[in-house]
């Protein structure tokens, strides 16, 4: 224990490190006395990389509200594991010819001990590992429950194929269309796949999101994912041939404006028109082109319009009898709606950008008149009568397109409908009504070696055949090394002694399934084995399922919001309706990370050669020093670019906390004075809520304009120590050693939070403004009479303002006491 001399970080955060381990600080009880707290992070794959400084951004986040809610008298599960099956250590294996398993080992290692010098609160007697046979039993265990319900089933689904690589690979391994590993160019090829039936699960999916405390940009990315479209199936039948083509359509009401139909390239009829198509040829190198192409890029806002017309086949408009041309185009899917569309370019911004490439009718069928307006045409706000005129009559005429609702025209006996009123009527005369998603069901096999395997077996005589659940965990053949097989298998495909095996329903000769699944399945259950990590004899107990669940904060990155969230929530309901979880939803409350960049403004990566280690941050700054600055950079949802320099303020707070703590402890029986208590109940407040809110930034603001005030006035050592235990979830080594030096009780990561009192926050707080050239761009709530430089200081930390000043030049502080700082700036000369 140090209480005198300089601030030694690495002695001090070294020692209490290894005291908290020695004592088990942070083991996780279960306890009927206390209200549980869940806090999770999405868990790391641990790369050969190792971290950079932008990582440790949600795990210091996740330890700040745990240790809060800790000190709040809540039982914590604030746990740790690793999401290691997948695509990179199985690169690595074929590169370097050694199992996966080696590498995967030695990263793990190298995130721990990261991680660790950081000094989080994880209970590391729950740690997980997708790739351990104890935990991966269990994922196989829910496959075989899917299984039995009809919710995995076979089927033959096209998958990206690298020529170079010779494997499949996932959407998630492209990268512009191409092997993210070898640069090659992708192709579809058909191949023998297990397929999830996550659509039953589409509504709940999308209704329950309702029910969910998450950011709203998070839940829009879950519907759209989901993309679920009430709308028609119309048929268009073709001139001269025998199939109708169907379309579905969510706007049926504007059908007397479709003038063209558009198929998905890869649709079953382009090959059935092939006889009566008479430019082939340009058909078939299109649809070979498309075949390169993912999905993102095919449906691309703003991407320009590609198609080719079908010449020899004409179809027939439904409502005006009129033959129009058919066209194959890339923009349209074929595993969405009915893989054709009827294309209405006067009503559809992307129709009507191919129609004017490809000099097609554009026909207005819904005049834009809003009918509580009493028809007063109304397309654009804020715009003169004059100018709204001159856009009603372009989109009359066919010049600019209208995706709005209206009224009908030229549809026959339909003009006059309301889109709402029409949308029925030409449904019921011309269709049926139907529902379509945009989500499809979740392609869940790959063919790879190092992933969990599929505990199929496959049977001449009895087909496909579940292995007995006694018989799990179905466990991966040793290996030293392995190759691509190059016919598309996995690479299990070509160990004999491992895939020849006897049929558990017979007894005859069996082969076990040789895909694998892909890495969204261990991450799709991990966070209710860590309520229950070493149960043998379930997934997890029905008395800790039912104390734990749900996950109360949930912390991750945005690029999780679609498909790791939906497979993890699809997953839950799945176990629910089996009767393993006790919960509609695993996550109640989710929170974003904002991105650390590199210096440069750009994604932190060796690419760039903008990577920083957060060893040598810790080393030279310290820990504490880390955890406050990453926090305090700015809101945290945002992404913000990191700056070494700047650290230097964070590490000066922690080094004015230390030098007042030594101040209070050399003071007998000092009191604090009137100022000092309302600084410290301020602080408590403001903390306490920020905390919640996730608003680390401005919570240490209040620390740090918290910590002024005492400098200046006395504080007794019983107020000095409330003050550190706020500070104790953003810096607690520091604030372990303070308070064991002026003997307080116990670790202060268990002392019970400060509560604040009325009496004191009838504080002399004001409001500064903070302005840059003269305008307004933020303010803070600070005590009356703080320095210029304390608030010039926290003033460029303000969410908001940083844009306005950063790299350029500051020319002159304004202040006015108690009022405003100004910044006059000009940009650098070049």
């Amino acid at each position: 224990m140090q209480t005198r001399g300089e601030y030694d970080h690495k002695k001090i955060e070294r020692s209490w490190q290894e005291k908290w381990k020695e004592q088990e600080l942070y083991k996780t009880h279960e306890s009927d006395e206390k209200e549980k707290c869940f806090v999770l992070d999405m868990f790391p794959y641990p790369s050969g990389e190792g971290l950079h400084v932008g990582h440790p951004k949600g795990y210091i986040a996740t330890d700040i509200y745990s240790r809060f809610q800790r000190m709040n008298g809540k039982a914590v599960l604030h746990p740790m594991g690793w999401d290691a099956f997948g695509l990179p250590a199985e690169n690595y294996a074929i590169k370097n010819k050694v199992h996966p398993k080696v590498s995967v080992d030695k990263n793990i290692a190298r995130y721990k001990e990261q991680l660790s010098i950081i000094g989080p609160d994880y209970d590391w007697s729950r740690e997980i590992n997708t790739t351990d046979p104890g935990y991966y039993k269990w994922t196989q265990w829910i496959f075989l429950q899917l299984f039995k319900k009809g919710l995995a089933y076979e089927s033959n689904e096209p998958i990206n194929w690298c020529p170079s690589c010779q494997t499949g690979l996932a959407n998630e391994d492209l990268e512009d269309g191409k092997c993210e590993r070898c640069g090659s160019v992708i192709v579809k090829k058909p191949m023998r796949q297990w397929v999830l039936k996550i659509t039953d699960y589409a509504d709940r999916l999308l209704n329950d999101l309702e029910t969910l405390d998450w950011p709203e940009s998070i839940k829009v990315s879950q519907r759209n994912w989901i993309g679920r479209s009430e709308g028609a199936e119309i048929d268009f039948e073709i001139s001269g041939i025998g199939d109708p083509v169907t379309v579905f359509t969510t706007r049926p009401d504007t059908l007397f404006g479709a003038t063209y139909l558009v198929l998905a390239p890869e649709h079953k009829l382009v090959d059935g028109f092939k006889k009566n198509i008479t430019n082939w040829g340009e058909v078939e190198k299109y649809r070979e082109e498309t075949k390169k192409k993912d999905e993102i890029e095919r449906t691309a806002e703003g991407k320009e319009k590609t198609g080719v017309l079908l010449q020899g086949v004409r179809a027939i408009n439904p409502a005006t009898k009129k033959e129009i041309p058919v066209y194959i185009a890339d923009y349209v899917l074929d595993h969405y709606g009915t893989g054709a569309i009827m294309a209405v370019p006067a009503h559809d911004k992307r129709d009507f950008d191919f129609a004017l490439k490809y000099d097609l009718p554009v026909i207005c069928v819904v005049e834009p008149y809003d009918f509580d307006q009493n028809l007063v045409p109304r397309i654009v706000s804020d715009i003169s009568d004059e100018d709204s005129q001159k856009i009603y009559e372009e989109i009359i005429v066919g010049k600019r397109c209208f995706e709005g609702k209206g009224r009908s025209i030229h549809s026959n006996i339909y003009d006059g409908l309301s889109s709402d009123e029409a949308r029925g009527k030409i449904t019921d005369s011309f269709g049926r009504k139907k529902i379509t998603y945009k989500l499809r069901d979740w392609v869940f096999s790959r063919q790879r070696y190092w992933g969990e395997p599929i505990p199929i077996i496959h049977c001449e005589s009895c087909g496909v055949v579940p292995v007995p659940e006694n018989d799990l965990p179905v466990v991966l053949p040793e290996v030293e090394s392995y190759a691509p097989t190059g016919t598309g298998e996995s690479p299990l495909a070509d160990i004999d002694e491992w895939v020849t095996t006897t049929c558990p329903s017979c007894g005859g000769k069996g082969k076990r399934e040789t895909n694998t699944m892909p890495q969204w399945a261990g991450s799709s259950w991990y966070y209710l084995r860590y309520m229950d990590p070493q149960n043998t004899s379930a997934l997890v107990s029905r008395e800790r399922e039912a104390y734990w669940n749900t996950v109360d904060m949930y912390v991750g990155g945005a690029e999780h919001a679609t498909r790791h969230l939906i497979y993890a929530r699809f997953w839950h309901k799945f176990l629910y309706d089996i009767g393993v979880v006790s919960t509609l939803e695993p996550f109640t409350r989710l929170q974003h990370v904002g991105l650390i960049m590199g210096e440069d403004g750009r994604k932190m990566s060796k690419r760039y050669g903008n990577v920083v280690n957060p060893d040598e941050i810790v080393v030279t700054y310290g820990a504490d020093s880390l955890r406050v600055y990453e926090m305090f950079m700015g809101p945290f949802d945002q992404n913000i670019s990191w700056n070494t320099d700047s650290i230097m303020g964070s590490r000066r707070f922690i080094e004015r906390v230390w030098k007042m703590g030594k101040k209070v402890s050399s003071e007998k029986d000092s009191q604090s004075s009137p100022e000092a208590l309302s600084a410290l109940h301020v602080a408590i407040k403001k903390v306490t809520e920020d905390i919640s809110a996730f608003k680390f930034n401005t919570a240490i603001s209040a620390l740090m304009v918290c910590n002024n005030t005492f400098e200046k006035t006395n504080v007794s050592k019983k107020d000095f120590s409330l003050f550190l235990q706020l500070l104790a979830p953003f810096a607690p080594h520091i604030t372990e050693e303070l308070w064991s030096g002026m003997e307080g009780e116990g670790s202060i990561h268990v002392a019970p939070w400060p509560r604040a009192e009325e009496k004191y926050l009838v504080s002399d707080n004001v409001t500064i403004v903070i302005q840059v050239n003269g305008k307004m761009r933020g303010e803070m709530q600070v005590t009356r009479g703080e320095t210029k430089e304390n608030i010039i200081g926290l003033a460029r930390k303000v969410e908001g303002v940083g844009k306005w000043i950063d790299g350029k030049v500051i020319v002159k502080e304004v202040f006015v006491p108690d009022k405003l700082v100004n910044f006059v700036v000009k940009e650098h000369s070049t």
